[in-house]
């Protein structure tokens, strides 16, 4: 190894943990905690917070480069499980990886815990792990009781692809008052046209680039109560509901918002 690139490594070492960061979710994590200076590179769609988006990009959900992250010499790579196989030529070669569950609501918490140890930020996690929980609650607070909306979350269009119960996304619908309507199990779904228009959701949710806005007017999406009603909303920022991470009260508080829309805003920071 070159002299210089000797010493680079060990200023890394000396200055922390170097952490390979393959989903945007631990990303945010990360910066969140105050563990971003430790991040040496990230994957595909970060952009959040704009620091980590000057980064490096080394992977996306289905490829990653793991010849230029085993050259980064990091003290381990983030992921999740369904990284698993992505990530098998990196334990082949010797690199340390972490992958961390994400699909349920209580997985977002047991990540921050995971990457506060990882990174000696362990207070700064739990710190933060108890003020989104109290916005969580003050929010949940503001839910008005009786109709619990059943919501149908499209994440694309062609094929039909939603949220299960089991799900994140699932989880924050109950918090906001609403039910999940796909009736599945899984945490992510492809979703046939004959079911959703037995389903016959009270409203629909989906974001810019799930292709909802484009199909409103042919079937079956035409054939819905919910679209006749005008009961469809599209978020902006698909990241606030749809990325675990550090952002999910702004997803809360503009589901509330929809769900129950003669209740007044939730949220001071949207």
């Amino acid at each position: 190894m070159p002299a210089s690139a000797l010493a680079t490594v060990l200023v890394l070492a000396t200055a922390g943990p170097t952490i390979v960061s393959l989903m945007p979710s631990l990303t945010e994590d990360l910066f969140a905690i105050g563990a971003g200076q430790h991040v040496v590179a990230t994957s595909q769609f970060t952009d959040y917070p704009p620091a980590a988006a000057k980064l490096p990009q080394v992977s996306s959900f289905s490829s990653l480069d793991a010849e230029r992250i085993v050259a980064l010499h990091p003290s381990v790579v983030v992921g999740i499980p369904a990284q698993a196989s992505l990530v098998a030529d990196l334990r082949r070669a010797g690199e340390r990886v972490d992958l961390m569950p994400d699909d349920s609501f209580d997985d977002l918490f047991a990540t921050l815990e995971r990457l506060g140890t990882l990174t000696g930020r362990e207070g700064a996690a739990a710190a933060l792990a108890g003020r989104l929980r109290a916005e969580t609650a003050r929010l949940v607070r503001s839910v008005p009781a009786g109709e619990r909306p059943r919501t149908f979350v499209v994440l694309g269009v062609a094929p039909i692809f939603t949220v299960g119960d089991t799900s994140y996304i699932a989880q924050l619908l109950a918090l906001a008052g609403g039910t999940n309507a796909s009736g599945v199990r899984e945490p992510y779904a492809r979703y046939s046209a004959e079911a959703l228009l037995a389903r016959q959701p009270d409203v629909i949710v989906g974001d810019r680039q799930s292709g909802l806005t484009g199909v409103l007017d042919r079937p079956p999406w035409n054939a819905l109560r919910a679209v006749r009603e005008g009961r469809v909303y599209i978020l902006d920022d698909a990241d606030i509901l749809e990325r675990p991470g550090p952002r999910y009260n702004e997803g809360l508080a503009w589901l509330i918002d929809r769900l129950h829309p003669r209740a007044p805003a939730r949220a001071a920071h949207r």
